[in-house]
């Protein structure tokens, strides 16, 4: 029972692939306390959309054809910051985990999840709760809390500007191929710029790089 919405929750829909749009509309629209305002299947179509309707909860998917879910995300909180984005999606690596907690998302499952927990998650959300599969996150929730207790990283201040630029990039979630886009690189500068990167902050993962972001400009 909602605790503090008494109308329907307005839900948008982002997702690419049409067929998971319809089995979403037609689980939810099964719930009389959760109306489908609309769909998107593009990242711009999501941001217009949501500037339109201005749903109270948001189902985002991770990866769009025109970008991603979680620049998305962080443009739609940036102009309406009341609404609520729950990433629902297949990915279950670390990095789109803290990418998207980073970008402000308030819930994070993955598609396997059944009818009841996905509406549970969905009234959860709309009432200022957050959601965050424990499944997904644990290493990455593990390394946001210890950011402050991270030391001094060697090599730290031999990044160079354009090394900086890519980490920057990396704790947006974006993948080799966009940051390439972005910086006008190829795609083999880029990993190049990542392996020196992560030579120089001893480190493996583009998690660790984000967190390390993070912890330079907290």
């Amino acid at each position: 029972m909602l605790t503090t919405k008494t109308h329907a929750i307005r839900v948008l829909l982002v997702d690419d692939h049409e067929v998971i749009r319809v089995g979403l509309r037609t689980v939810l629209g099964q719930n009389h306390g959760v109306s489908v305002v609309g769909e998107a299947g593009t990242m711009a179509d999501a941001i217009q959309q949501t500037q339109r309707l201005k749903p109270d909860v948001i189902l985002m998917d991770v990866r769009l054809p025109d970008g991603s879910g979680v620049d998305a995300c962080r443009e739609i909180l940036g102009a309406l910051p009341e609404t609520r984005v729950i990433f629902l999606t297949s990915y279950a690596d670390d990095d789109s985990v803290l990418a998207a907690v980073l970008a402000g998302a308030h819930g994070y499952v993955l598609k396997e999840i059944d009818s009841p927990g996905l509406l549970e998650a969905i009234r959860a959300v709309a009432n200022g709760q957050s959601i965050l599969d424990s499944s997904v996150t644990e290493r990455a929730l593990r390394w946001l809390r210890g950011l402050h207790d991270l030391p001094a990283t060697p090599g730290t201040d031999q990044l160079s500007s354009q090394e900086e630029r890519v980490v920057a990039l990396v704790a947006e979630g974006k993948t080799n191929k966009e940051i390439a886009v972005t910086l006008g690189l190829s795609d083999k500068t880029v990993k190049n710029y990542l392996a020196n990167v992560f030579q120089k902050l001893r480190i493996t993962r583009r998690a660790q790089a984000a967190a390390f972001f993070v912890k330079r400009r907290g």
